[in-house]
């Protein structure tokens, strides 16, 4: 009687440890996926930052007069191909008077010389569709308004 219930007994103590087992690698997998996520959206939040002031720089250095507006800016982080991890993507509205063809023109009744030729910026990055980086799309969007 004694054997049998020894062997129940070593059984049972087997499960256990077998479930708090599978149930540690359970946290570990999903501890780990979270660490990556989290590291994946903060490398999108500074590069919507960095996309940002690469536009101001673009528009400081583009002559509006003699090559038109920049209306758009789109690149891809860290290669551009089809190792991209991000797409990032910056839309340029203007707003002011005497303003080229052409421009994506949100107003054109600015009264006051020191508006004259703003800018809003929408950047937004966003993983590359089909890379396979992370279980959850990251998508983030940043609008500024800026006098270049």
């Amino acid at each position: 009687m004694r054997k049998g219930f020894s062997l129940i007994t070593a059984i049972v103590f087997m499960v256990l440890v077998a479930s708090i087992a599978a149930l540690s690698l359970s946290f570990s997998t999903f501890s780990t996926k979270q660490t990556t996520d989290l590291f994946l959206r903060e490398q999108a939040e500074l590069l919507l930052q960095s996309g940002t002031e690469f536009a101001l720089l673009a528009i400081s250095g583009h002559n509006i007069a003699v090559n038109g507006c920049l209306n758009a800016i789109n690149s891809q982080y860290p290669q551009t191909n089809a190792a991209a991890i991000f797409d990032i993507n910056i839309t340029i509205n203007y707003m002011g008077n005497g303003l080229p063809v052409g421009c994506n023109i949100l107003s054109n009744t600015v009264d006051t010389n020191d508006s004259n030729v703003t800018v809003i910026i929408d950047t937004i990055v966003e993983t590359t569709p089909g890379n396979n980086i992370s279980t959850e799309p990251i998508r983030l969007h940043r609008r500024t308004i800026q006098k270049p």
